[in-house]
């Protein structure tokens, strides 16, 4: 369905307008709360509680009277709005495609510090848009899911730095190894799992969510060798409030310590790094994705609400190969 005229007329006030509320907008939108509340109340033609939602500066720059005809009409011409999904983050907005009854828009939003929106912006959908838009990329904030420094052994967008590049589940993936002064994994000789930093170590959940699939029972690997028929080897999906699915894969054989079903908060532990699957060394291998089945799957890229990058504070990072990383806190 097209816009008529005098939608579109709409939505460029409404463009012009929240452009101009939204200077000084200091960070993005968070967990997508404010969007569902707005859905809710635009579904119901409550446009006086969407109006109350507004920062004052939207409120000064569209009135309640011009927000009541903005929202009537949308409503009349696209109908109601049936499912959002968030789409990426860019200058300190959060972009959602959203699927109406009639038609299908882009919805970018921002909120201020105090949670009120101060940015609002529809925009025509359309599929080369959309993949210009950006990589898809959690909602949730994350933490490493470990103590202390690891090194990002594959890890970034390209396949220099990270060969997971050519599958679609994996393409963001992280493989993280523990390293000493040298850059060597192990002591010794190596021939041996426990010879590597990494083997044995804790693992903790990297934000609240709960236990969907466990996998245990897969023996280590000597080092050098490997297990690709069972790829994962001991290994744990998680999955967000927001619908995000967490899978950390080669744990050590009965290590892992929780169960389907499982509730976990962030940093609890979940196990302890090992060598199974498909796996040559101990190592985490970490990656977001969209469901809870790798077959098929289109993966996340995963950034790090607060971590230090080679000795230097990051916030809302997505590390890439070669980087020595630790959470912040």
């Amino acid at each position: 369905m097209q816009f008529t005229a005098i939608i579109k007329q709409l939505v460029l006030i409404f463009l012009l307008f929240t452009m101009q509320s939204c200077v000084g907008q200091q960070e993005p939108l968070k967990g997508g709360t404010t969007v569902q509340r707005f859905v809710d109340h635009y579904n119901r033609k409550s446009y006086d509680s969407i109006f109350s939602m507004f920062s004052q500066e939207m409120k000064d720059a569209l009135p309640l009277h011009k927000t009541k005809d903005f929202f009537s009409q949308l409503h009349k011409d696209a109908g109601l709005l049936t499912k959002f999904t968030f789409v990426s983050t860019k200058e300190n907005f959060a972009r959602y495609k959203a699927e109406f009854t009639n038609t299908v828009l882009w919805l970018d939003v921002s909120e201020n510090k105090l949670g009120k929106i101060d940015g609002l912006l529809f925009t025509p959908f359309d599929d080369a848009s959309e993949q210009k838009t950006g990589i898809l990329r959690n909602k949730t904030k994350m933490s490493l899911p470990f103590y202390g420094e690891w090194f990002v052994f594959w890890g970034g967008d390209t396949k220099e730095e990270n060969y997971h590049v050519s599958s679609k589940a994996q393409r963001h993936a992280f493989d993280l190894v523990i390293t000493d002064s040298t850059g060597k994994t192990y002591r010794t000789d190596g021939k041996s799992n426990e010879d590597y930093y990494a083997f044995g170590q804790p693992l903790i959940a990297p934000c609240d969510a709960k236990i969907i699939a466990v996998v245990e029972g897969v023996k280590d690997n000597i080092p050098g060798e490997m297990n690709p028929e069972q790829l994962t080897g001991n290994s744990i999906v998680l999955k967000t409030a927001t619908n995000e699915y967490l899978l950390l894969a080669h744990f050590k054989l009965n290590s892992i310590k929780v169960k389907v079903g499982e509730s976990v908060k962030k940093g609890q532990l979940l196990g302890q790094c090992g060598n199974s699957g498909n796996s040559s060394e101990a190592h985490l291998h970490f990656h977001i994705q969209n469901q809870e089945k790798l077959v098929g799957a289109s993966g996340f890229k995963c950034y790090f609400e607060k971590l230090m990058v080679n000795g230097v504070m990051k916030t809302d990072y997505s590390p890439v190969k070669d980087e020595r990383i630790k959470n912040a806190d």
